[in-house]
């Protein structure tokens, strides 16, 4: 049987899209961010302290780097079987995760899945973009990483309410992300090519909007920097701020909003051009950062769940396709060096956090220095 998908099926690019979509829902919005919605769970439960959960996110973005590093190495021709590699280790990893063998177990299987959900956005982009072809596809990839987070979240939600302790949650993840892997599975096996072209953009204001690579690697790595103290800590501080709300919806709002705005930041970004749309959407992330140091009520906390949650994938869905532009003007693998500087960003994030932390006992802090962040990569756009 002829595993190529012809150039005149019309369907062949949504497949494509669709198949990437759930690599991402799989690598990222379970493997790598399910762990947030885990995490007071896992507190409470007393699999994990505060300070191992820190040291497990830690080594989650350790993980990041190394995966975005090494997928560097590797031929766009590889990108199909490196994603479905990622999405085949992220749910070994989410199994793991049911099993107790202490601290720096866990923390060893989250540097793992970091590396994994690295693996799976390099690949799952470059498959789109530069194998496929298909760069409309952007906002219908990148959504299925909001996806990914309020499915998790909601699962472990009905696993609380069904009382599953959080064992039985990590085996119902990872055979939910199973299910979602014999799905794309199909898809990403075939040789998959399509006629379909980007719509063309007005072409002063594309000329105009043009980013740099080396611009592109500065924003991204504040980027990463800005978003990862309310992405790692929102759920703690909403369970220590509202003792009577369950984080994890909190959480799900956070994945709610990520995965429609990527349309909306997808068609801003075809408006405004890259240096517009990704500077107002480092701005809007900024204030969703910082809302809760000004107000610790459940309406700052949805407020920023829903304003972070709805940009910083929107992040990814304007600077991708902006990297695609450029990509040939450098020697180096741009999308894999930019997704190990928003790990570097991520790295560096938490413990600046932990630092301000210690020092003031409050996370204003840290929020104040993640939005400045974003405000000095927005401020970078207009360079």
């Amino acid at each position: 049987m002829d595993k190529t998908i012809a150039r005149s099926n019309t369907n062949a690019p949504l497949l494509a899209t669709l198949a990437g979509a759930l690599v991402l829902a799989v690598g990222m919005g379970f493997g790598r961010f399910a762990f947030t919605g885990m995490y007071p769970l896992m507190v409470r439960e007393g699999a994990i302290s505060v300070a191992g959960g820190s040291l497990a996110a830690s080594a989650n973005y350790a993980g990041y780097l190394l995966g975005a590093i090494l997928v560097a190495r590797f031929d766009n021709r590889h990108a199909a079987r490196l994603a479905q590699f990622a999405m085949i280790g992220t749910i070994v990893c989410l199994a793991a995760m049911s099993l107790h063998f202490g601290t720096a177990y866990i923390i060893g299987v989250r540097f793992v899945a970091g590396a994994l959900s690295a693996v799976a956005l390099v690949a799952a982009s470059i498959w789109l973009f530069h194998v496929i072809g298909y760069h409309q596809g952007a906002p219908v990839l990148y959504a299925g990483v909001g996806v990914g987070i309020v499915t998790s979240a909601e699962i472990i939600a009905f696993g609380g309410r069904v009382g599953l302790n959080g064992a039985g949650l990590w085996a119902l993840l990872a055979a939910v992300a199973l299910i979602l892997c014999v799905v794309a599975g199909p898809t990403l096996s075939r040789q998959i090519t399509s006629e379909a072209s980007e719509a063309p953009a007005d072409a002063g204001t594309q000329q105009q909007s043009i980013l740099s690579a080396r611009s592109l690697v500065l924003i991204y790595g504040l980027a990463g920097f800005g978003y990862i103290v309310t992405a790692t800590y929102l759920p703690l501080l909403v369970k220590e701020a509202l003792a009577n709300t369950n984080p994890v919806h909190v959480w799900a709002a956070f994945g709610l909003g990520a995965a429609p705005s990527c349309f909306l930041w997808h068609w801003l970004h075809q408006k405004l051009g890259s240096r517009a749309a990704l500077a107002a959407n480092l701005l809007v992330q900024a204030i969703g950062v910082i809302l809760p140091a000004f107000d610790a009520s459940a309406i700052a906390f949805l407020g920023s769940a829903i304003l972070v949650g709805g940009t910083f994938v929107g992040t990814v869905t304007i600077a991708m396709p902006a990297a695609r532009r450029v990509a040939s003007t450098v020697r180096f693998n741009l999308i894999a060096v930019m997704t190990a500087a928003y790990g570097i960003g991520q790295i560096v994030g938490p413990l600046v956090a932990n630092s301000l932390f210690a020092h003031t006992h409050s996370f204003d802090q840290p929020l104040a220095a993640a939005g400045v962040a974003l405000v000095l990569a927005a401020i970078a756009c207009a360079r």
